[in-house]
């Protein structure tokens, strides 16, 4: 078998030749901008890794671009999360110009009752009980002050918005969980609380049965 012809320069066609000029500038221009990306003590900026270097502000971190010298900025005057409820101080605050709400401004719902006792027994269960009686293993444990009974008659008593501003602001020992639970959250949590103060206080066999599904049967913790 023959070897194929050797190409001499004048064989070689004026495209082929152009192309390979093109990639050879493009691969050398390539290489400077990669050779002239580095930073400070020749470290490389940009390296399989940048997506684990991220440099970024961490909350509570400092910052030398602010003059005040910290990374995390208070919002502007007058702005509002965006699904921030106003003007609406019965429901926002549990009261308004003429009082505190005596009622609880939401429909009385068995999906209300079942989010008030998912939040309640993961806020407030530990401390005031499953059946809201203030019998817990942390509540058997504080000595200079016990969580009260939240079904004893002086607390059945308050209304339903100062039990909604008790568990916004806290009282006592008992901080405050308006930053962790919504409004909707904490009003479902003041209706599960007359639940549990109306099974305290009612016979089981007048409760509807619907309206007992959602309330404990008994004491855990």
């Amino acid at each position: 078998m023959r070897p194929p012809p050797r190409m001499v320069p004048s064989q070689v066609s004026p495209r082929t030749t152009t192309g390979r000029t093109r990639t050879g500038r493009t691969m050398g221009t390539l290489l400077v901008l990669l050779a002239a990306c580095r930073a400070e003590g020749g470290r490389p900026l940009l390296t399989w890794e940048r997506m684990q270097d991220q440099p970024k502000y961490l909350p509570y971190g400092e910052s030398r671009f602010f003059p005040d010298g910290m990374a995390m900025r208070a919002p502007p005057d007058g702005t509002v999360p965006r699904d921030a409820i106003v003007g609406r101080p019965l429901l926002t605050e549990g009261g308004d110009s003429t009082g505190v709400a005596m009622r609880i401004p939401l429909p009385l719902t068995p999906e209300l009752l079942a989010r008030g006792r998912d939040r309640f027994d993961i806020f407030c269960a530990t401390c005031h009980g499953v059946a809201g009686d203030g019998e817990s293993v942390v509540a058997r444990k504080m000595q200079a002050r016990k969580p009260p009974s939240l079904v004893q008659a002086r607390v059945r008593a308050l209304p339903a918005g100062t039990l909604y501003r008790v568990a916004t602001e806290g009282w006592g020992l008992m901080p405050g969980y308006g930053p962790d639970l919504s409004v909707t959250d904490r009003w479902a949590v003041v209706a599960y609380v007359r639940a549990l103060q109306l099974r305290h206080v009612a016979p089981g066999d007048s409760l509807a049965r619907g309206s007992g599904s959602a309330l404990p049967t008994g004491r855990r913790g």
